[in-house]
């Protein structure tokens, strides 16, 4: 598979973030060919070029070839820099697909990152802004990353296909992450939730929250879903509504589902009504699959166990989704790093899905670019 020692070589446009992320944080070069290249229009998309882009940004001496018809891509990774920065984002993705990597990156930056996005803050495609803030911030602190500094902030939603969403991000950078033991995922005790309606009437967010409450008041009595209706300068360039559900735990396990209406101009016009129910239902379902870590940052969980310190890290997940599957595979190719796979079988009828326990020993990662004090 590799056509040296330390480069790896990949065919197609796949997993092109995983495999950029994890060279720059192994060090290993990547080759990709072969991008789209039966295809009537080849090459990188725009926002695969925005998203290298941002990498070359927040590294230093990162080496970028792509050839002429973009279809080649070689990448040697340089130190992750960070500091602080402005990006704008490509609005065919949202925000939540350059902050996933960003997770990944920014805690092994050698000065702590601080980086304004601007693009689409909530689509139907990537995880939004609002479940990435509720879900991915808290698992970081699991993992030692943690401060006042750890901070994602939302000034402007943007919805497709024009974007003119804002967030700021900011993530101290640390020297080690810390192992976890983290197998019981505790009962669902409340669910919050964000209904958030731009260029459209404020009511819409009042009719997502009553649908959505008519399915979960069955579940549990604990529920609060905030109306955030954006107004003016803030509410971005184009109009639309939707709503993100989180779920927590007695043991600080957050559980995320979400639902965007269509985009201005596509599809066919959806309900506030129909978006809240079937979000609730979404989210049930996601409890069912349980685990705890929700499967938008399966992928995130996975690669902090295998940079924690040499020590053993346990992890209980729902059924893993492809991206997981994959990514399992590229950390072996570039961590050299096999984790034990346990299914654990649901026994009783109240526990949802089966189980699946993930235990590694870290590879004892070091932050070598952070600056010594």
């Amino acid at each position: 598979m590799a056509s040296q020692p330390h480069s790896l070589s990949y065919v197609g446009c796949n997993f092109l973030r995983q495999r950029l992320v994890l060279s720059t944080l192994s060090g290993r070069p990547v080759k990709i060919r072969r991008i789209r290249a039966k295809d009537d229009n080849p090459g990188l998309r725009d926002f695969e070029a925005n998203f290298i882009r941002l990498i070359d940004k927040i590294t230093n001496g990162s080496r970028i070839e792509i050839n002429q018809t973009g279809t080649t891509l070689y990448y040697q990774p340089g130190l992750l820099y960070g500091g602080s920065l402005e990006h704008d984002c490509s609005p065919n993705r949202s925000i939540g697909y350059y902050l996933e990597s960003l997770l990944c990156l920014a805690p092994f930056m050698k000065h702590s990152l601080r980086i304004i996005l601007r693009g689409v803050t909530n689509d139907q495609v990537d995880p939004s802004v609002d479940v990435l803030k509720a879900t991915a911030l808290p698992l970081l602190k699991r993992f030692g990353i943690d401060g006042e500094e750890l901070e994602l902030k939302i000034t402007r939603r943007g919805m497709p296909p024009k974007g003119g969403g804002e967030v700021i991000f900011t993530c101290p950078v640390k020297k080690a992450v810390k192992p976890v033991q983290f197998t019981d995922p505790g009962k669902i005790k409340r669910i919050r939730g964000v209904a958030y309606s731009v260029r459209v009437s404020p009511q819409i967010a009042n009719r997502i929250v009553d649908s959505a409450r008519n399915i979960l008041n069955k579940f549990l009595p604990d529920i609060y879903i905030y109306t955030d209706h954006m107004k003016g300068t803030s509410s971005g360039k184009s109009p639309g509504f939707g709503l993100s559900l989180v779920a927590e735990t007695t043991n600080g396990v957050f559980l995320s589902a979400e639902l965007a209406s269509n985009p201005q101009g596509e599809g066919v016009a959806v309900l506030p009504e129909d978006l809240g129910t079937n979000c609730a239902k979404l989210l049930l379902e996601e409890i069912y699959r349980g685990g705890c870590v929700d499967s938008t940052n399966q992928s995130l969980v996975l690669l902090l166990m295998t940079l924690g310190q040499q020590d053993v890290s346990k992890v209980l997940l729902g059924t893993l989704s492809p991206y997981t599957i994959e990514f399992l595979r590229h950390l072996r190719s570039y961590f050299q790093i096999m984790f034990k796979i346990e299914v654990k079988p649901s026994d009783e009828e109240r526990k949802g899905g089966e189980k699946v326990l993930m235990t590694c020993v870290g590879t004892g990662f070091s932050n070598l670019s952070k600056t010594v004090k």
